[in-house]
């Protein structure tokens, strides 16, 4: 069975720290380039940065450059988001996604296998 599954959310204080995995299974994860997403009720999905099939050029946000670190290790078949200087404005659902091809990557409908997600909430 073809899956990714996030872990790592949960609840921390502003100013904390986060780092997201997201393991996949049922698939190679070097045939993939993988993208984070964020989304908080009632807002849009949102694009946080993305790492190509062989880690070496993560892709950023605009809004999100600084904070956000995007990285993966194909042997343990595992991506991860590290998430700096949390904020309440971060509090969303955190999904990893994996797309065959390194280009529009900010657009979540080139994705071709999502995961569950994973809930951040950021208490003030």
């Amino acid at each position: 069975e073809v899956q990714l599954v996030e872990s790592g959310g949960g609840l921390v204080q502003t100013g904390g720290s986060l780092r997201l995995s997201c393991v996949v299974s049922g698939f190679a994860l070097d045939d993939y380039a993988i993208g984070w997403f964020r989304q908080a009720p009632g807002k849009e999905r949102e694009f946080l940065g993305a790492v190509s099939r062989n880690g070496r050029r993560p892709w950023y946000g605009g809004s999100n450059k600084g904070r956000f670190t995007v990285s993966r290790d194909n042997t343990v078949n595992t991506a991860w988001l590290q998430i700096d200087t949390l904020r309440p404005e971060d509090t969303a659902v955190y999904y990893c996604a994996a797309a065959t091809y390194y280009s529009e990557i900010d657009n979540p409908d080139l994705y071709d296998r999502w995961g569950q997600g994973t809930q951040v909430t950021v208490s003030s």
